[in-house]
């Protein structure tokens, strides 16, 4: 986009380029000060070994912050337990953002989806920086909205952003997992991932009522509208979104390091050849996802082998399990731990196969307090969420 001279050509901009399938919330982005909203920001560190990331500050008028706060694009403002307002200006983060502000296309298009009209009470969880909150503010009237999340200090520096341009939803700081403020909701949209979705949600959520929420460790979006017997029904969008999962602490727990130790190079106890090619499950998500799915909790990592060019794929678990996959001219899988995690996920893709590899997007959802699965097409497979 060119560069803008001021915020407003910049808000307006963007915009144009977000809601021109959701007309409706043009004048919500047009009139929304993101830049006001996300004054510093965590920048990734390319190739950086630990995971590192860099302070970005700009002064507040200036051409490239205009550039940055008003791209679609995320902008991660915590990493770990560090947010970058608390940042010192040449220290530096490492390891997994924990908050963000999400691009603001991504939060047009589940808004749109929510289908939030003016007079519908909406629960906006996940505040972070405070944009989506500000925006269904400005549609529907700060009285109709509120909004929650994990973090005291989230919240309460999102509240004096938001007021400094006239915007003043309710905002808790609460763990959204458990009971929420207020009793009954219209419309819920949740900008970080769950899994379960919670109870609390659910009984919530008025006959004829909406969610919006994401599946942890996936990108599977689910839209279900609450029924007169407490069951939301509804089904995964086509177009994927990513979210943080909900956390209770200050940062999510530690990678599975001390796994992944036995799994890199250690023999393993069940040695044999793959079933089959071994998928690459950063390009093949439909299979990964339903993977995690069924065997949730698994971690996966890869990587390729600089010498000859051979891929190798380990999964890792908590209770010990793993799995090495090297491709190559003699495909070898070690598995080792209480599980054998590459059998499980053979099994997943078979069992995926024998429904003819159906598209994820027919994923049914039925979700109730008393429990919420995903069912495949035909009702037959039916995944716990």
């Amino acid at each position: 986009m060119p560069v803008a001279s001021t915020w407003t050509e910049a808000a307006k901009a963007l915009a144009d380029k977000v809601t021109g399938d959701t007309p409706a919330w043009h004048d919500a982005v047009s009139n929304t000060p993101r830049h006001l909203l996300v004054p510093r920001w965590w920048r990734r560190i390319p190739n950086s070994p630990t995971q590192e990331w860099e302070l970005v500050h700009l002064p507040e008028g200036s051409p490239e912050r205009l550039h940055a706060a008003y791209t679609d694009e995320t902008l991660v403002t915590r990493v770990g337990p560090l947010h970058a307002d608390r940042a010192q200006p040449d220290e530096r983060a490492s390891g997994d953002p924990t908050s963000s502000s999400t691009l603001p296309g991504l939060i047009v298009s589940m808004a749109d989806q929510l289908g939030a009209k003016p007079g519908h009470q909406v629960l906006d969880i996940g505040t972070g920086s405070g944009y989506s909150a500000a925006l269904f503010g400005r549609r529907l009237g700060d009285e109709n909205v509120t909004s929650v999340d994990v973090d005291p200090y989230l919240v309460d520096a999102a509240r004096t952003r938001l007021a400094e341009f006239g915007r003043a939803p309710r905002m808790e700081a609460i763990d959204a997992t458990g009971e929420l403020p207020g009793s009954e909701y219209d419309r819920i949209m949740a900008t970080v991932s769950v899994r379960p979705v919670p109870p609390s949600w659910l009984r919530a959520l008025r006959p004829g009522g909406r969610l919006v929420t994401t599946i942890a460790h996936t990108a599977l979006l689910i839209t279900a509208d609450m029924g007169t017997d407490g069951i939301a029904r509804g089904s995964v969008q086509p177009d994927p979104a990513t979210f943080m999962e909900t956390r209770q602490e200050a940062d999510y727990p530690p990678k599975l390091n001390d796994v992944f130790v036995s799994a890199r190079v250690r023999e393993g106890e069940d040695v044999r050849p793959p079933d089959g090619p071994i998928p690459d499950l950063w390009q093949e998500w439909p299979l990964r996802w339903l993977y995690e799915l069924e065997t949730p909790g698994v971690e996966t990592r890869a990587a390729t082998y600089p010498e000859d060019g051979r891929r190798v794929v380990w999964l890792l678990a908590g209770d010990g399990s793993w799995a090495r996959a090297e491709d190559g001219t003699a495909p070898l899988v070690h598995q080792g731990g209480p599980r054998r995690l590459w059998d499980d996920l053979e099994r997943v893709r078979r069992k995926w196969e024998e429904h003819n590899r159906f598209s994820l997007h027919s994923l049914r959802a039925e979700l109730s307090s008393e429990g919420s699965s995903l069912l495949s097409p035909d009702g037959s497979w039916t995944f716990a969420v």
